[in-house]
C-alpha cells in the first residue's frame, strides 16, 4: 500500500530533526509523500523540497496553525498550499508576532518564579524560524528545574500553568480563507484536543466548520485508539468531510513517535492525500496574490 504521513515537524518551528532530515525519514521508511507542516511558518519547505527532488519523495508543502475560537487547542493543518502566497504569508506572520508576544510573558513568568532564563537560550534550543514552548521546556531541562519535557508543561508550560502566557490567535474563517486562497486543503488537526463538553456538541460544531469551508479531519493520528478513528471518521463523513492522518512527528520533542507510523502501527493511505487534493484542484484558487 502507497503511503504517506500528512503531519510532520521540523527544526523550521520545534522539531529536532531538520527539514532535510524528515524527508530522509520519510525515504528511509518507504513513504510515498511526506506532508512538512511546522507551526505557523512555511520556513523549511524549500529545504525539504529539494531533498525531496533528490531522494524521490512527493513533498506537500504545509503548515500547522493555531486557531481561536473553542475551548482546548485547536489547530489546523493547511496541506498543498503554495509557500509563496502573499496572504498566507501575512497571515503566519501575524501568529509568529503573536508568540513572540506571548514567549515574552513566559520569560517574565518564569522570573516572577525564580527561574531566570534569557530569550538567547531559548533561540539557541529552537535554532530555526519559530520559538515555541517546548524550547523553553529544553531549557528548563539543561538547568535542571525539571527533570523532562512532562514536568516542564505540568508545571510551568502547559495551559493553565504557573509560567503560561497565551498569545493572538488566527479564526478559523482566517485560516481556511488563506489555505483555500493558497491553493491548500484545510485540516482539523488532532481532533481530540479539541475540548467541546460531549461527541454531540463537537459534531454539531465540527458542521459549523465544514460549513465555513473545512477539508477534512485527522482520523488517523498517532494518539488515537482504534474506536477513536472510527469515531471520527464516522463523524468525518456525516458531515462531508475527507480523512486526513499524521504522525505529528517532532523528532526527540516528541517521545517515541516516528515518521510515518507515530508510536506504533500508524499506516496513511497515499489515497487520503489524492482526495484532498482533488478537493482543492476542484475548488480552484484566485489569482496569486
Amino acid at each position: 500500500m502507497d503511503t504517506c504521513d500528512l503531519h510532520t515537524h521540523s527544526t523550521a518551528s520545534d522539531g529536532t530533526a531538520s527539514p532535510r532530515q524528515v524527508v530522509r525519514l520519510a525515504k528511509q521508511v518507504g513513504l510515498r509523500a511526506l506532508a512538512l507542516t511546522d507551526h505557523d511558518t512555511l520556513a523549511g519547505i524549500p529545504d525539504a523540497a529539494d531533498e525531496a527532488r533528490h531522494l524521490g519523495v512527493e513533498l506537500i508543502p504545509g503548515c500547522e496553525i493555531s486557531l481561536d475560537g473553542v475551548p482546548g487547542t485547536f489547530h489546523m493543518v493547511g496541506l498543498g498550499v503554495d509557500p509563496s502566497d502573499r496572504l498566507l504569508g501575512e497571515r503566519l506572520d501575524l501568529v509568529r508576532v503573536g508568540r513572540e508576544t506571548r514567549n515574552a510573558g513566559i520569560l517574565e513568568n518564569l522570573a516572577a518564579l525564580g527561574h531566570r532564563i534569557t530569550m538567547e537560550e531559548v533561540a539557541a534550543e529552537a535554532g530555526g524560524d519559530v520559538v515555541g514552548r517546548p524550547h523553553f521546556a529544553r531549557v528548563l531541562v539543561k538547568r535542571g528545574v525539571v527533570k523532562d519535557f512532562r514536568e516542564a508543561f505540568d508545571r510551568f508550560l502547559g495551559k493553565g500553568k504557573a509560567a503560561y502566557a497565551d498569545r493572538k490567535r488566527l479564526s478559523m474563517a482566517d485560516a481556511i480563507e488563506a489555505i483555500h486562497g493558497a491553493g491548500g486543503a484545510a485540516v482539523l488537526a488532532h481532533p481530540y484536543t479539541v475540548a467541546l463538553p460531549d461527541p454531540a456538541a463537537f459534531e454539531a460544531w465540527l458542521r459549523e466548520m465544514a460549513a465555513l469551508g473545512l477539508d477534512g479531519v485527522e482520523t488517523l493520528y498517532t494518539e488515537h485508539s482504534s474506536r477513536d478513528v472510527e469515531h471520527y471518521r464516522s463523524m468525518a463523513s456525516r458531515c462531508g468531510l475527507l480523512e486526513s492522518g499524521g504522525s505529528d512527528f517532532h523528532g526527540d520533542n516528541k517521545a517515541n513517535t516516528d515518521v510515518g507510523s507515530g508510536k506504533g502501527n500508524l499506516r496513511i493511505p497515499y489515497a487520503l492525500w489524492e482526495a484532498l487534493r482533488e478537493r482543492a484542484r476542484s475548488r480552484g484558487r484566485a489569482t496569486p496574490r
